[in-house]
């Protein structure tokens, strides 16, 4: 009896182990293909491809491949795509507001407002008439009396995501056939709007987005910017877009046209969506529009919070993920390689290929959060404490786990439910007693 009890516990170790182990490889797998996609992403045309012995102007030899194509790989990261200067469509941006970010809001606004473009108008809107960032946007129709500058106040709703409203308030206000939607605490420089329009050259192209890096207050959202910046999100997406393009968007930074944005049902269809810039490229690629990844870097100020109300939002987004591509979230389990090779080793009693493992594993995903998080997106928070890259997946793979459970959140000062495929649904008190029952 006691030899079976050892053999099942035997085979059970051993079970684990080897699923550990599989965890691990696969880790490895996609840090590497996150390298890869980043580089890709933005890389001179020709740049994996190794050249012929005497084709470089200096006439250096085939030996020097791999210096030159350092050199190159860091000049990547540094210069943007060409620019067709003469293509400068007018635009419309639209910025739903809802109190002021911290102090910032200000600074993150008048960004867009100071845009080397010809021809864009601007639309601020506001649902409640008392709303504080009234005051600023005033203040900035005042400092920049030559642009095109509009703010709607209006307290009709068409859904639960009271930003959505924001935005349908506002597009009627709109005189450009391309719209750009970007969330209030976004910052950018004065080259952002000449550079995003550019893919819509190709009339195929109808949504463009940007992926950001973090401005962070505190050691909190130090801690919350460093696992935006080097995690599985910036990898996630770079990989997708390298595989088969994404069909999704960021609030960061959505550029639309008119007639897409009508023929996939308006903001109406997206009224009750948490992820509503999610949806807004989900819906255009499902009517058959491309969506693209811009080169351009935005960067997102966090406000100051409290570690309850990060971990608090962390949660909300993970479970707002996982109603939305619930197998997608699942998947993420091959991402945690940090944690996974963590548990391999103490599961094996520190052996030799425990720790040899652990080793692969975390330098491979160092270096997929050097080159994502610094290289890449030149996030200041990552290349001041790059050291904690690990303290922070293992942080990550808790809210991964509270993601995995619940459906019910906390969205500025509202009890929310999300259902299937990340709608939401507002919990009356009746409602929450129902559910807790």
């Amino acid at each position: 009896m006691d030899i079976s009890i050892l053999s099942t516990t035997s085979f059970s170790l051993t079970l684990i182990n080897f699923l550990l182990f599989i965890l691990c490889i696969s880790a490895v797998l996609f840090y590497s293909y996150g390298i890869y996609a980043a580089i890709a992403h933005i890389r001179p045309e020709g740049f994996f491809e190794k050249p012929s012995p005497r084709s470089s102007a200096s006439g250096q030899p085939g030996g020097a491949w791999l210096g030159r194509r350092a050199r190159f790989a860091i000049a990547t990261f540094q210069h943007p795509h060409s620019v067709e200067l003469n293509f400068h469509p007018p635009v419309t941006i639209l910025k739903p507001i809802c109190g002021l970010d911290d102090g910032e809001a200000y600074k993150n606004l008048t960004s867009f407002c100071r845009q080397q473009y010809p021809n864009y108008q601007i639309i601020f809107s506001v649902r409640d008439p008392l709303d504080c960032g009234i005051t600023v946007v005033k203040q900035i129709i005042h400092d920049f009396p030559e642009l095109d500058i509009q703010l709607v106040v209006c307290e009709d709703t068409i859904g639960t995501n009271p930003k959505v409203s924001n935005l349908a308030n506002a597009v009627t206000k709109a005189k450009h056939e391309i719209l750009l939607i970007a969330d209030s605490d976004i910052r950018v420089e004065t080259d952002y709007l000449q550079r995003v329009i550019q893919p819509l050259q190709n009339s195929s192209v109808g949504v463009v987005t940007c992926l950001y890096r973090s401005v962070a207050k505190g050691w909190v959202t130090t801690l919350e910017a460093i696992g935006i910046a080097t995690d599985f999100f910036n990898a996630g997406v770079l990989i997708s877009n390298q595989i088969e393009g994404i069909k999704f968007a960021f609030g960061s930074t959505v550029v639309i046209r008119k007639q897409v944005l009508d023929k996939i049902g308006g903001f109406r269809a997206i009224a009750d969506y948490l992820a509503d810039d999610f949806q807004l490229g989900y819906l255009s690629a499902q009517a058959g529009y491309k969506v693209v990844l811009s080169d351009y870097i935005v960067e997102h100020v966090l406000a100051s919070s409290t570690i309850t109300d990060s971990i608090q939002r962390q949660i909300r987004w993970a479970r707002c993920i996982r109603v939305s591509r619930p197998w997608s979230y699942l998947g993420l389990i091959f991402t945690y390689g940090t944690v996974t090779s963590l548990l391999l080793l103490i599961a094996t009693g520190g052996s030799t290929i425990g720790c040899a493992v652990l080793v692969i594993t975390w330098i491979m995903r160092l270096l997929m959060g050097w080159v994502i998080g610094i290289s890449y997106l030149q996030d200041s928070c990552v290349q001041k404490f790059f050291w904690i890259v690990p303290l922070r997946d293992l942080i990550g793979f808790v809210i991964w786990c509270c993601g995995l459970f619940g459906s019910t959140i906390e969205w500025r000062g509202r009890r929310l439910r999300l259902t299937k495929g990340g709608e939401l649904v507002e919990m009356t008190d009746d409602f929450a007693k129902v559910l807790s029952s």
